[in-house]
């Protein structure tokens, strides 16, 4: 494996009844708290209702900020911006899914800053402080509540792209599953198949000498699959929703990734997919991932092979590596339709007539991906594939 230093300061809180400890967290940071969420669904369950009351008996003062995107955009994080500098916001608290995370993370680290926060997006600056914030977490999927990544749509010039910082961590998170039971299907389905995306950008790395790594992905993977049904069958159920959430989070915390790089060459792709087109980030991955998969298969084809027996039981004697890869993704896929994801751009109603632009996008920063390179014509063969 690759030498490495592990760093991950999120005081995770998890379980049953835990919003009772954001009296003990927030207060520790000031008195006033911009409260960033989503389109309302935590009105309609009573999460927010339950987050007041909270934030009432820690005799905090409470801004909002509501309307976060399921694509946060640059514009909604300059509004919080702008709340924060107006009325100086001590510290903020996400309640809500990764989206709302994310556009919380940028609004904590743009307050601070005397320029636009998009340059940070783009690359343009680091920051140099951020406002600390919390944690409610509803949805599982990103991991972006044991993070410091973010990714923020422009939505004037059709820009997506992921950024993070040191300074982008949640100073704590609160996990409770009860939260997640009103997730509706669709919802539910997107984010597993985001969280799986997260361990398939990860696994497939370069390093030697992984047994450990391995087993670890391999091991939140045959979780997830185990489970997804049977919580799709009971959508009320704590136990399933548990281990969906502590499954998102193990996702993407850097722990699977210790000792070698992730790929994230899909991720890419699909950013430029939905910086065009604004469909559900998961939606897409599930419809690129296959092609990705497919497109790289002889970059390596042990890795694929060994995925195929491990994650998706299938059979190896009698086949050569690349015939078993290629039944692993085929299983891959099928698992996701079988939940409900889309299997082709076609399903958002996209075309070929905007390709040549996707890629162009996905390249602003050159070749990309850490498991193989990829270049201009490599991302349009893959979202041709993926039509």
């Amino acid at each position: 494996m690759n030498a490495f230093s592990f760093y991950n300061p999120v005081k995770l809180i998890f379980g049953k009844g835990q919003l009772e400890a954001v009296k003990k967290e927030l207060p520790k940071y000031g008195k006033k708290v911009l409260v960033v969420y989503g389109g309302g669904s935590i009105k309609k369950n009573g999460l927010y209702d339950e987050v007041m009351a909270t934030l009432a008996e820690a005799d905090l003062e409470v801004f909002e900020l509501g309307g976060v995107e399921p694509n946060p955009r640059i514009s909604t994080a300059r509004k919080g911006i702008e709340i924060c500098k107006n009325e100086g916001i001590d510290m903020l608290l996400a309640v809500g899914g990764g989206s709302v995370i994310d556009c919380t993370k940028l609004i904590a680290c743009g307050a601070p800053y005397d320029g636009d926060a998009w340059d940070f997006v783009s690359r343009k600056a680091q920051p140099k402080e951020a406002l600390p914030f919390g944690t409610v977490l509803t949805l599982a999927a990103t991991g972006s509540e044991m993070n410091s990544g973010s990714v923020i749509t422009n939505e004037e010039t059709q820009e997506k792209y992921g950024w993070g910082s040191p300074l982008s961590f949640p100073k704590f998170s609160i996990l409770d599953p009860t939260y997640t039971m009103s997730v509706p299907k669709d919802h539910t389905v997107y984010g597993i198949v985001d969280m799986m995306s997260h361990i398939f950008e990860q696994y497939f790395n370069n390093a030697t000498n992984t047994p450990v790594q391995d087993r670890m992905c391999e091991g939140v993977l045959k979780a997830v699959i185990e489970t997804a049904p049977k919580l799709l069958d009971d959508l009320q159920s704590y136990e399933h929703r548990e281990t969906i959430l502590f499954a998102g989070t193990m996702g993407l915390n850097n722990i699977l990734q210790m000792g070698y790089n992730g790929d994230w060459a899909t991720h890419n792709i699909e950013h430029a997919v939905s910086a065009v087109y604004d469909i559900p980030h998961a939606g897409g991955l599930a419809i690129l991932f296959p092609q990705w998969m497919r497109h790289n298969i002889k970059v390596n084809p042990a890795r694929f092979a060994q995925m195929a027996e491990r994650v998706f039981d299938v059979e190896r004697e009698g086949k050569t590596d690349e015939e078993a890869a290629l039944e692993g993704i085929e299983r891959m896929s099928a698992f996701w339709t079988s939940l409900g994801a889309p299997t082709r751009l076609a399903d958002y109603e996209i075309d070929g007539s905007k390709i040549d632009l996707m890629a162009e996008k996905a390249m602003v920063y050159g070749e990309f991906g850490n498991f193989n390179k990829l270049q201009s014509d490599d991302v349009k063969e893959i979202l041709t594939a993926s039509l």
